[in-house]
C-alpha cells in the first residue's frame, strides 16, 4: 500500500544552563519560543520562583514570599483549603476591581483541575495567583483558600509576563534539582517516544501508536478497550497524509517524577483538510520502566 510522506518537525532541544552550585531544576526537558516565563512554587519554603527562557538556557530571574492553602498543599476535593501539586497554565487573567479586596489589584486563573486531576478524582476550581488586600502587611504562609497569593507589589511587577495559556506554573513541595547531563538524558527518553507517537500515528502503525498507552488509559469516559475500538476505527477511515509538531513543551511533574507532560501544537493534514490543535499527552514511567501515555486532552 503506498504511504505518502511524513514530515516530522523536531524541534532542537532546550538545555538549560546550571544555576551556580544548585544544578538545575529537574522539571524543565524543553522549552519552546513561545515560552518566556515559567514559574516555580515552593511551597515548603513560602516561594515563588520565576525563571525566564532564552537563548542561553532558563535563568532565575527572581523569586517573592506567597501564602498558599489554610490546610497546606495536595488538593483533593473543593473547599478543602489546600493548594494543588503538579503543571498548570495561566488561562486567563481577571478583572478583581468587584471582588472582595482580599484578591488585591488582579488574579491570574489556573487550569485546576486539569485531565490528570480528573482522572484521578481531584475536584473543585477557582485556583489563582492572586494579591492581597492593600496595606494589610504579609499574609501568613497557609492563609487562602487553596490560591496562591503575592504581595500586591510583586504581582504587578509579573503581571506583563504572565501570558494566558502560555505561561506554565508548577506548584512543588520543595523544587528538586539535578544536574544538565541527566535533565538531557529524561528529554532524550521522552523526546523519543513522542517522536515515536508521532510517526506511528502518521504512518498508520496501529500497533505501534496504541502499544504506547498504557492499560489504566482512559478517554471521555471511555476505557482503554472501548478507546481503541474508536481510535482504530477513525484512523482507519481517515489516514493522515502528514503530521507536524511545533510549540513542543516537555514537563517532569513536580509531584510525581514518573509522570511527564508533552504539550504541543499539533497540525494533522489529510487528503482535503488540515486540523490544528494544542495537545496535552501525560506520560508515565510504568512497573518495566517504560513510558505510556496515561492521559490526553487538548489545549
Amino acid at each position: 500500500m503506498f504511504r505518502l510522506p511524513v514530515v516530522l518537525m523536531i524541534l532542537a532541544p532546550f538545555l538549560l544552563h546550571a544555576q551556580q552550585n544548585q544544578g538545575v531544576p529537574a522539571y524543565l526537558l524543553e522549552i519552546p519560543d513561545s515560552v518566556g516565563t515559567i514559574l516555580i512554587a515552593e511551597t515548603a519554603t513560602s516561594t515563588l520562583h520565576q525563571f525566564q527562557a532564552g537563548e542561553n538556557g532558563a535563568t532565575h530571574q527572581g523569586e517573592s514570599y506567597m501564602s498558599v492553602g489554610q490546610n497546606g498543599v495536595d488538593k483533593e476535593r473543593a473547599w478543602d483549603r489546600k493548594t494543588p501539586l503538579g503543571i498548570y497554565f495561566i488561562t486567563e487573567q481577571l478583572d478583581t476591581s468587584k471582588l472582595h479586596e482580599k484578591y488585591g489589584p488582579m488574579a491570574f486563573s489556573l487550569d485546576y483541575p486539569n485531565i490528570w486531576d480528573r482522572s484521578n478524582r481531584r475536584s473543585g476550581g477557582g485556583i489563582w495567583i492572586h494579591g492581597v488586600t492593600a496595606n494589610s502587611g504579609r499574609r501568613p504562609p497557609l492563609d487562602t483558600d487553596g490560591c496562591i497569593a503575592l504581595p500586591n507589589d510583586e504581582l504587578l511587577l509579573l503581571e506583563k509576563a504572565l501570558e494566558p495559556l502560555v505561561t506554565p506554573v508548577l506548584i512543588a513541595r520543595e523544587i528538586r534539582w539535578t544536574s544538565p547531563e541527566l535533565l538531557e538524558s529524561a528529554h532524550a527518553e521522552l523526546r523519543l517516544a513522542l517522536d515515536t507517537w508521532v510517526s506511528s500515528y502518521a504512518s498508520g502503525d496501529l500497533h505501534r501508536y496504541l502499544s504506547l498507552y498504557d492499560d489504566d488509559f482512559s478517554y471521555r469516559g471511555m476505557n482503554r478497550d472501548e478507546w481503541v475500538a474508536y481510535r482504530t476505527q477513525s484512523i482507519t477511515r481517515a489516514p493522515a497524509q502528514r503530521v507536524e509538531l511545533d510549540d513542543v513543551l516537555l514537563l517532569v511533574d513536580p509531584e510525581d517524577s514518573a509522570l511527564y507532560l508533552a504539550r504541543f501544537r499539533q497540525e494533522i493534514v489529510y487528503e482535503n483538510r488540515a486540523i490544528t490543535t494544542v495537545k496535552r499527552l501525560y506520560w508515565r514511567r510504568s512497573a518495566d520502566g517504560v513510558l505510556r501515555i496515561v492521559a490526553e486532552d487538548n489545549g
